[in-house]
């Protein structure tokens, strides 16, 4: 997922925030997951510029989803 998430972040540069967490070193990965419900890796959250969960996606997602799903933001 790696490749993808990256090739995303330049072309989204400006227009979507991308963070990454690695939960098994990171407490506020692990916060995360616990407030967003998250039981696997790795977990998708797409969330509006309101603060408002847009969706979640867990497991590999491909680029096209990914592209709708982030164009789809609000």
């Amino acid at each position: 997922m790696k490749p993808v998430v990256d090739r995303l972040q330049q072309e989204y540069k400006g227009k979507v925030e991308f963070k990454l967490y690695d939960v098994d070193t990171s407490d506020e990965g692990n916060k995360l997951m616990s407030q967003f419900n998250a039981k696997y890796v790795p977990t998708f959250v797409f969330v509006n510029k309101d603060g408002s969960v847009s969706t979640q996606k867990v497991g590999e997602v491909s680029e096209a989803d990914m592209k709708k799903t982030l164009d789809a933001l609000r």
